[in-house]
């Protein structure tokens, strides 16, 4: 999930590439640890672009424990890449050449619920394509004014149902949409 302020700007934490990365750490807080990880649930695989899951497989096997990790190290790893053979952090398998094809393949089969975490360029192609189910927003009461924007241009108006919310102490909203079609 990227961290989404007021004004629709993301950023990953510790994003060195954004000056104004580090914004969402004053707001976080074990019960907003523990909402996350309720709307991400106990048994999920992940589809990630490359550049995630290199920042990832930088930093979660070398985590033990805790609300995330457990969950992230052990789900399969689905990438979009052009570099298969270097992916190390399993279990993990490369979308192929056509990456909506391998994300249409690995929807059709009958395992855990696939999450998109960060990611945000490959998200954006889901969303296009139409093969989201739900979308959860974390927004943070922060402005940042400028970054990268959740949501292309190009990306064609959707319908979202509101499933749910939460809040945590510290004002963040946890907004869990289901995809409901163009608009």
């Amino acid at each position: 999930m990227e961290h989404v302020s007021l004004d629709g700007v993301i950023a990953p934490p510790g994003d060195s590439e954004f000056a104004k990365g580090g914004w969402s750490a004053p707001y976080r807080t074990p019960a907003g640890a523990a909402a996350l990880a309720e709307a991400q649930g106990t048994s999920f695989d992940l589809l990630l672009g490359r550049r995630t899951y290199d920042l990832w497989a930088d930093y979660w096997p070398k985590v033990k424990g805790g609300p995330f990790a457990d969950g992230l190290n052990a789900a399969t790893k689905y990438v979009a890449t052009h570099r298969p053979e270097s992916l190390g952090w399993g279990p993990v398998e490369d979308l192929g050449t056509d990456v909506m094809a391998g994300v249409r393949r690995v929807k059709s089969t009958d395992g855990p619920d696939l999450i998109v975490w960060g990611s945000s360029t490959l998200t954006s192609v889901l969303l296009e394509q139409g093969l989201v189910d739900e979308v959860v927003l974390v927004v943070y009461p922060v402005l940042l004014g400028q970054g990268k924007r959740f949501f292309s241009d190009s990306a064609a108006p959707r319908e979202l149902a509101l499933v749910s919310t939460k809040a945590t102490p510290t004002g963040v909203l946890i907004n869990t949409y289901r995809h409901v079609g163009s608009l």
